[in-house]
């Protein structure tokens, strides 16, 4: 089943969401050569797909896992919740209906 895991940067947080993204892209290049990655990218804070200085408010990615344990494991171990990067994170289960 997929689940999305919605995280939330704390304030602040450009220059340790730098520091730890080549990790964090490498988990979801796992994910994605695994065939179990739907989708991630960040929300950026401003109405930008570049937000330079203005960074980013938080994260979304759907994958699939087998079962919410599991998605809940991944996510506590992604370098930006170690990193403090998020605030706060939320996974739960997604039904794919389109496309």
């Amino acid at each position: 089943m997929y689940y999305a895991i919605a995280g939330v940067d704390r304030e602040d947080s450009l220059e340790a969401r730098l520091s730890a993204r080549p990790e964090h892209v490498a988990r979801l290049r796992a994910l994605l050569e695994e065939g179990r990655l739907l989708l991630a990218g960040p929300h950026p804070a401003i109405d930008n797909e570049d937000p330079g200085p203005a960074g980013f408010t938080g994260s979304l990615i759907v994958a699939e896992f087998p079962d919410l344990t599991e998605a809940k494991r991944w996510a506590d171990s992604d370098p930006y919740t170690l990193s403090g990067v998020y605030a706060s994170v939320t996974v739960k289960p997604f039904k794919k209906v389109l496309p």
